[in-house]
């Protein structure tokens, strides 16, 4: 089944679970795909690209079940210029409602050295999968990787051969974030003008922000013609990452007057999504974030204060709620009772059941005992922290630390491994260093630390703080999060959530037994 579109309405094409997950670091476990898949399905993306099923057999299983659970998007699957990866890619979107075969090949000069090919031998491999593919499946996507520094003689009779061959959509990558706006919108009108059987499909544009450019490189080729913005959620992504879903649709939107395309996403669903994939992801999304940073409508300066006061519209192009950030003042404390957390954690996009309510509501009512005052942003923490730690092998029991500037930094720490409680006081650089020394001690690993990010919640001494880890061991990279009004408490817990990740990660990687 093919995607069409009208003239004025633009495709979105999500592929943070793809692209996006490639950053180093953002890998996200199996559950977490599938709840990101649905996020998405539900918020009206157009295609949402799953994986890249030959690359294990985890990103095989995520984007088969993705392609299971489905209602309205197209899933689609990345694949090379191969009938291999094509054949793997197909069994695994075939159970899709719509199913989309996504396969590609670097067409630049640099990318034509890579495999040693002429410009006949790739022409004549881009005909062979592209056919193999449109044998599979009505609705293929092919991409020329590298497309802004392919030649341009070269790249109108590669994407002609693909158009010929069955290819319902033609994607222009700018790979390497090197094209700017007017060369971006130059390409594109010169390809549809010029290519033979062009108005008879999408063209698509995929941008990398390496130049700071992404969004403004693809809403260019909007202009010129394209229909298909490819982007991932917060821009994440390789290097400097992709475009950023939510700046091309708020463009669209915000910018109509001059910009008259339309989109399917559901804008007010934008906040709770970008918080979960930065939650997974493990990647902060930056205050001053267009968009979805936490300083977006922020309004610090007594001019802006003084024009917003008397009329919004002064120095906000768009309303909070646009994006789902709400306008209540509510405030919750220890004396609030369970209607009234269950009502704000719906606010904020949190379907919650009864019995996840009575888990939420003791440790609620836990941080209201330490904190004045439980603001939005420590709700959402509470949620996001709220995994089922019943079934993890390793759980934070005790932890007391010593610190300051003459007496030595240590950390008396008690774990829970495997049921088993033990015990260990190390020294380290300050109180952290000591609770990740005791921790090493305590259950020894050879796992390397990457990265140590510490962000608070809310404003106050009383904040909590989110501590995001990430830990490297044989290649494999796990994240862990965890939010506590005690720092070096929530530092603990992120690192043993860490660690429970790469255990899980271990058991999925062991050889099967003969």
């Amino acid at each position: 089944m093919t995607m069409t579109t009208t003239s004025d309405h633009v495709l979105i094409f999500d592929t943070t679970l793809r692209d996006g997950e490639q950053s180093p670091g953002a890998t996200m476990t199996h559950d977490e795909k599938l709840e990101i898949a649905e996020m998405l399905d539900d918020m009206g993306v157009d295609i949402i690209e799953a994986g890249f099923p030959i690359a294990s057999e985890g990103d095989f299983a995520a984007v088969r079940e993705i392609a299971k659970r489905s209602k309205q998007s197209v899933i689609c699957g990345l694949s090379r210029a191969n009938f291999k990866d094509i054949d793997r890619c197909a069994e695994a979107v075939r159970h899709a409602a719509k199913p989309r075969i996504h396969t590609f090949i670097g067409t630049s000069p640099l990318h034509r050295d890579i495999p040693n090919l002429t410009k006949d031998a790739m022409a004549d491999l881009i005909h062979e999968t592209v056919t193999h593919a449109r044998n599979l499946t009505d609705d293929v996507q092919w991409s020329a990787m590298d497309a802004t520094r392919t030649e341009h003689d070269y790249l109108c009779r590669v994407i002609e051969i693909a158009i010929k061959a069955g290819a319902t959509t033609i994607n222009i990558p700018d790979t390497v974030g090197y094209t700017a706006p007017r060369e971006s919108a130059d390409l594109i009108h010169m390809l549809i003008e010029k290519v033979p059987g062009a108005d008879e499909v999408t063209f698509a544009t995929h941008c990398h922000n390496d130049l700071g450019m992404a969004t403004a490189n693809s809403l260019a080729a909007v202009e010129a013609g394209a229909r298909q913005i490819e982007c991932t959620i917060n821009g994440l992504g390789e290097r400097a990452g992709n475009t950023a879903l939510e700046e091309v649709v708020m463009a669209l939107k915000v910018r109509h007057d001059i910009m008259p395309w339309n989109t399917r996403v559901d804008t007010k669903k934008i906040m709770n999504i970008s918080r979960r994939v930065a939650q997974v992801s493990g990647f902060a999304v930056q205050y001053n974030k267009a968009i979805v940073g936490k300083n977006a409508f922020a309004h610090e300066s007594g001019i802006h204060q003084d024009g917003m006061l008397k009329n919004a519209e002064t120095f906000e192009i768009m309303r909070p709620e646009d994006v789902g950030l709400s306008e209540t003042s509510l405030v919750l404390g220890k004396h609030s009772g369970r209607a009234a957390l269950r009502d704000r954690l719906n606010q904020l996009g949190f379907d919650v059941g009864d019995n996840q309510l009575k888990d939420v509501f003791v440790r609620f009512k836990e941080l209201a005992d330490r904190k004045k005052e439980v603001f939005d942003d420590d709700l959402i923490a509470l949620m996001r922290d709220g995994t089922d730690a019943a079934n993890d092998r390793i759980q934070v029991k005790f932890l007391r630390v010593i610190c300051g500037t003459e007496a030595p930094q240590s950390a008396d720490l008690t774990l829970e491994v495997d049921g088993v409680d033990h015990q260990k006081t190390a020294t380290g650089d300050g109180p952290v260093d000591a609770t990740f020394n005791a921790i090493q001690q305590l259950f020894p690993h050879d796992a390397r630390l990457q990265l140590y990010q510490v962000h608070a919640v809310t404003e106050g001494t009383d904040a909590q703080a989110t501590v995001s880890v990430r830990m490297e061991e044989n290649g494999k990279i796990v994240t862990g999060q965890s939010s506590d009004t005690d720092t070096v408490v929530a530092s603990a817990k992120a690192y043993v959530n860490a660690l429970n990740n790469l255990l899980v990660r271990r058991e999925k990687t062991k050889p099967e037994s003969v």
